[in-house]
């Protein structure tokens, strides 16, 4: 099994390689694939060092698989390139997600759809991820009507930049702000670019992704997307309304019954999810399980995950790993 990892070196690239070794993806031949600057540094991977390569070389070696964390105009440009060669690609980027030809997968919820025909295979925004695993049983048990979620999202979401920006303000040094404002002691209401109608791009994806996962248009997501100084880690509030009333009881089975999810919820003891605890690990985590009592059928959550794990490595790695469990590859 050839791999490339193309965007190696950058933050969700690090920990995709980390994910791979950890969960022991058959790699005979791997591939680290870098921008021209970084063409010829070295990379160490299971012990063993390996030479970063363009990406024209990558597609030359026709890797059986490539997984893409390198921006959405290095997606949209060479993904097609390798498709080409035969490579399947999972990219991680939002270039392909809203694409009706590809496939925009979480594979506890429809990597069942993914057939050899898939050549370019899409990662869904990180936000979306966590959200989609916690709802997807309670969708099926009690039809989802309508979504309004908040976040509170980690610098590291937007990448290396702001997280070196949080720590220069936690140590006074002035330096590159990634950010039109300062992060630390502070919540930006601004992930992504604004569009139009008054929404960001980050706000946006969460509204529509959710309906591709589901396959499903019958009900709606309204999003507003915070950046908090977290170094890791992103958080939601969730408020959802289901068409068939619930009990408490059986939604916290439901949820812990879901793979990939783990219940957090005792208000006694305090025990809730939260970033820091959530940090370097692969589940999804819920709490705050309580109903909304100014409406029917309305329930509230708390959803926490690591979003460079979950929310990008992990949840590509499972669909490479679906696939060549299935011989799809």
């Amino acid at each position: 099994m050839k791999v490339a990892v193309v965007g190696a070196t950058g933050m969700v690239g690090e920990v995709m390689l980390k994910v791979l070794a950890e969960r022991n993806f058959p790699i005979t031949e791997l591939l680290v694939v870098a921008s021209e600057r970084s063409v010829g540094k070295k990379l160490t991977f299971q012990g063993k060092e390996h030479t970063l390569i363009g990406l024209e070389t990558a597609v030359a070696a026709k890797p059986d698989i490539a997984i893409f964390s390198a921006g959405g105009d290095t997606s949209l440009e060479w993904a097609p390139k390798f498709a080409a060669v035969g490579t399947t690609v999972i990219d991680n980027s939002s270039a392909w997600r809203m694409d009706s030809t590809k496939k925009l997968v979480v594979p506890e919820i429809n990597a069942t759809e993914l057939t050899k025909d898939d050549k370019i295979i899409a990662n869904p925004n990180c936000s979306t991820i966590q959200m989609v695993l916690a709802l997807s049983s309670l969708h099926k048990t009690y039809k989802m009507k309508r979504v309004v979620v908040s976040t509170y999202q980690s610098v590291s979401g937007t990448g290396v930049k702001a997280v070196q920006q949080l720590e220069n303000e936690i140590a006074g040094i002035q330096g590159e702000m990634a950010y039109p404002y300062p992060i630390g002691k502070n919540a930006l209401p601004h992930c992504d670019v604004f569009l139009d109608n008054g929404y960001t791009k980050e706000e946006m994806k969460l509204a529509r992704e959710p309906q591709k996962i589901f396959n499903d248009r019958s009900f709606s997501v309204t999003a507003t997307a915070v950046r908090i100084p977290t170094a890791g880690g992103h958080s939601e509030s969730v408020n959802v309304e289901f068409e068939n009333d619930f009990e408490l009881s059986e939604v916290r089975r439901l949820l812990s019954e879901t793979p990939g999810i783990v219940v957090q919820d005792n208000t006694d003891t305090n025990t809730y999810p939260m970033p820091i605890y959530a940090h370097g690990k692969d589940d999804v985590f819920v709490g705050r399980i309580r109903r909304d009592e100014t409406q029917p059928n309305t329930l509230n959550m708390w959803i926490v995950a690591d979003n460079l794990r979950k929310g990008a490595a992990t949840n590509a790695v499972q669909i490479a790993e679906y696939l060549v469990q299935n011989q799809l590859v």
